[in-house]
């Protein structure tokens, strides 16, 4: 069997303006985000690559890791959160006041119930996926960290743990944590496993 190939996903910190259904503004790190990712890697840097969605809060945070590492660092715009289309810059509280039962329809049943000018659930998916693969695929063997988001998370761990996509918002994905992916072998003998999740290093 090949040498494992090691994939620690890390979510980006607390963005500035805090919570709220963010997609695609790009919206830099707070001071609070910045030390919650410093916090979850610590002096933990046994990276040989680093791959980041191209938003501003993901990005600056692996040029920090990849500078200090001295490793090489990719952008991949297909790793870029889904768009939210009109909740974009919304809270769930303000969404909640103006049609109380949107954010219930959209947890139970995203496939069915997306927000108006939104990326569909399955697209999003779909590109995610890709660009996961290709990432595998290009750096087999190596320890990577991938500076993401929450539902690129959440994507590829359905794409590891074959979870259904209409279940997929069941899985919390906090501030800095980590998710650590390995995998076994290449190919169709590939054998992917989730080592945790919501971590630290």
């Amino acid at each position: 069997m090949n040498e494992a190939t090691v994939v620690d996903l890390i979510r980006h910190g607390e963005p500035v303006g805090g919570k709220m259904y963010r997609g695609h503004r790009d919206d830099p790190l707070s001071a609070k985000g910045w030390q919650q990712m410093r916090d979850a890697i610590g002096d933990h840097t046994p990276w040989q690559v680093i791959v980041s969605s191209t938003l501003v809060r993901c990005r600056a945070f692996a040029e920090e890791v990849a500078l200090r590492v001295g490793v090489p660092l990719e952008f991949e715009p297909q790793l870029m959160e889904i768009g939210f289309g009109e909740w974009e810059g919304r809270t769930a509280e303000d969404i909640l006041r103006t049609d109380p039962d949107a954010i219930t329809r959209f947890w139970n049943d995203p496939l069915r119930f997306t927000p108006t000018g939104a990326e569909r659930l399955d697209d999003f998916y779909l590109r995610v996926a890709a660009a996961w693969r290709a990432v595998v695929a290009r750096h087999t063997g190596k320890h990577i960290l991938l500076v993401g988001h929450a539902g690129v998370i959440r994507m590829i761990m359905r794409e590891v743990l074959d979870i259904p996509l209409e279940r997929i918002f069941r899985i919390d994905v906090p501030n800095a944590g980590i998710t650590r992916i390995q995998i076994d072998g290449t190919g169709k003998d590939a054998l992917p496993r989730m080592i945790f999740h919501a971590g630290v290093l």
